[in-house]
Order: structure tokens, then C-alpha cells, then sequence
């Protein structure tokens, strides 16, 4: 039986699609340099879901970016950033939300980074942090999201 699909959506020519099979853990906006220059904006935005809710339902997404630990994917034919899979946590995966059918549902919770963000960008999240949130401490933003998410 197949799981119920939360959300969905494709890269820019339509090759590569996806979906969300549960709501995510929590929502973005990275400020860092290489996010600037990957998503040529100020910011990138992710939803950060489990693995096994993440599913490429079309198409055959390709490495790009640095091809380092941290593996950035994206469509071979237009070239968008579709997703990233973080070294040392491969239990889940970091999709650009700005990608989704309905990425107005998808606004950051917490931005990352901010210690590199231009001076002029704005996001709205709830909560910043200088670059990512402390280990311990985001259990608590997950949960949080989840409260703020349903409101």
C-alpha cells in the first residue's frame, strides 16, 4: 500500500519530480556563501524531511555542486537545485521547498548562516541562528515547527 503523498513538485523543465510523503521536520532559509551561489539568491530555501518520506518519482537526479561529503542534486537537463543529502546524517534530506506545487505553505521556520547573510535579505522565520542550530537543541525546533506548521 502506498503512502499517502503530502506534497509534490519537479525541477524548472518538468524531467525530475518528487514528492513528500509526511509534513517536514522543519523549514529553512541558508545564508551561507555556497547557498548564495548555488541558488544564485540571497538565501536558499529546504524542507527537511526523513529520507524514506522523500521520494523521486521521475526522472534521474545527477550530482552537482562540490561533489564532496555532502551530495546537492539536481536535473540533468535544466540543472536545477533539487535536493541535498548532508554528510553525517543520511537519514534525511534537505529539498528545496521553493520547488514544491504549493511552496506558499512551506515559509522558513529558521534561517541559518545569518553570519553570512546580506544585509538587505529577509526571510520572516521564527528563529536565527549565527550558523546552524546546536544538536541538542533542535529536536525542540522540530517540535516547535510542527505547532507553528498547524497554526
Amino acid at each position: 500500500m502506498s503512502q499517502p503523498v503530502f506534497a509534490s513538485g519537479s525541477c524548472r523543465c518538468g524531467q525530475v519530480a518528487f514528492e513528500l510523503r509526511a509534513q517536514p521536520i522543519i523549514t529553512t532559509a541558508c545564508h551561507c556563501t555556497g547557498c548564495q551561489k548555488m541558488s544564485a539568491s540571497a538565501f536558499s530555501l529546504s524542507a527537511l524531511v526523513l529520507d524514506e518520506q522523500f521520494v523521486v518519482t521521475q526522472g534521474e537526479p545527477v550530482i552537482g555542486g562540490l561533489h564532496g561529503a555532502t551530495r546537492h542534486y539536481f536535473c540533468p537537463h535544466c540543472l536545477s537545485w533539487l535536493f541535498t543529502r548532508p554528510a553525517g546524517n543520511e537519514s534525511v534530506v534537505g529539498m528545496r521547498s521553493s520547488l514544491l506545487d504549493n511552496p506558499r505553505q512551506f515559509a522558513p521556520f529558521i534561517e541559518t548562516w545569518t553570519c553570512e547573510k546580506l544585509p538587505w535579505a529577509s526571510t520572516g522565520a521564527v528563529h536565527d541562528f549565527e550558523e546552524f542550530p546546536e544538536p541538542q537543541d533542535f529536536a525542540a525546533l522540530a517540535q516547535q515547527y510542527a505547532q507553528w506548521h498547524q497554526a
